[in-house]
């Protein structure tokens, strides 16, 4: 009789956590299938994503190929990018936003919320994701990414047009997903300055502005065959160390800058960097015919906390700015990423001095 007793109040026991946790994963499917449904199960079918705030920043991420487009001008962080569509597909419900605070949270999300949109490439005829017909691209998402919760370990966001606000997370992940929306231009932009590989490469040209004597141009005569010239008489150098210039030419294919400035910097100081002596201009130019300019301006050190202005500061030995895209950008490098390259003409003569 007892054993009968425990029998039932097992199976009892059991029939209760059942009826729980279809309950639980109804209420999440119903949560998910209407005001909650923020992720994205298929990223690679993701060809645009629209990022606004209530401001004027916006960004357009698009699909090209192998890689995204923003704003229709400058190719995309790749890495940025793919963290985007990472969290689009990670991103899980941790509650609905409570009801004592859901009118705040909604009020801060009209004023300091980003507007995210969606555009994914889906078939008009889809048979069990086997036979797909007829593909287009569609606006599948809208919804609006607020800020981040007390602790920190959620983000507040909502659908367009629904009611309910949710918390939104990624399990497995201490911190909070906003920043990884950002509609500010800048955050997005891919940092390359020069991306040729040494065969695409016509002529590298280097001018010392301040020491003239040590610039030089080195173009490509042939097949595995370089011409080395000294620019400051012409004179061209036959004998010149014949690794040491594939290096050089070889640094090209990834070079980098530490950050955009045209948006930051006040107008008037940007004209004052541009208008100063250039300290180096790099012109490289390939084998389609594109030209491709970095001239570089001395960067004094912060100096504000000390009370003293910027023309009294030093130079700072770290960092300087850039100027490239024809004159539109105006960039912070850093020399950890140029001292390679900013050797005179003398280093890649045969039996120059090392550097």
């Amino acid at each position: 009789m007892n054993k009968n007793r425990f029998v039932y109040l097992l199976l009892i026991v059991l029939a209760i956590i059942a009826i729980v946790l279809i309950w639980n994963n109804r209420y999440l499917s119903t949560l998910e299938g209407e005001s909650a449904d923020f992720s994205v199960s298929d990223t690679s079918s993701v060809t645009r994503v629209f990022l606004a705030d209530m401001d004027t920043n916006q960004v357009l991420l698009e699909r090209k190929g192998r890689h995204w487009q923003l704003n229709g001008v400058y190719k995309a962080q790749q890495n940025k990018v793919d963290q985007l569509l990472e969290t689009m597909y990670r991103l899980r419900v941790r509650n609905p936003v409570p009801l004592a605070s859901h009118d705040q949270v909604v009020a801060r999300m009209a004023s300091l919320g980003i507007k995210v949109e969606v555009y994914q490439r889906v078939h008009r005829i889809n048979l069990f994701d086997r036979i797909k017909l007829f593909p287009r691209e569609k606006l599948t998402k809208v919804f609006y990414v607020g800020d981040v919760t007390r602790d920190n370990l959620g983000t507040y966001m909502l659908k367009e047009n629904a009611e309910q606000a949710f918390v939104m997370y990624i399990p497995g992940f201490r911190g909070f997903v906003m920043t990884r929306y950002t509609p500010i231009e800048d955050d997005w932009r891919d940092h390359i300055i020069f991306n040729e590989k040494l065969a695409d490469i016509k002529s590298v040209k280097l001018e010392f502005n301040e020491q003239p004597y040590m610039s030089f141009i080195i173009e490509n005569t042939g097949k595995h065959s370089y011409k080395l010239t000294r620019t400051a008489d012409q004179f061209e150098i036959a004998a010149y160390d014949t690794l040491r210039v594939l290096n050089f030419l070889t640094s090209f294919n990834d070079v980098r800058f530490e950050a955009v400035l045209t948006n930051t910097l006040p107008t008037a100081r940007q004209d004052s960097i541009i208008n100063s002596p250039f300290l180096h201009r790099f012109t490289l130019i390939n084998h389609n015919g594109d030209t491709n300019q970095l001239t570089t301006y001395n960067k004094k050190l912060q100096v504000e906390h000390l009370g003293i202005t910027e023309d009294q500061a030093e130079i700072d030995n770290d960092r300087m700015y850039g100027l490239l895209n024809n004159g539109e950008d105006l960039v912070l490098l850093q020399y950890f990423t140029f001292d390679k390259l900013l050797r005179p003409v003398i280093f890649y003569e045969e039996g120059g001095p090392a550097m």
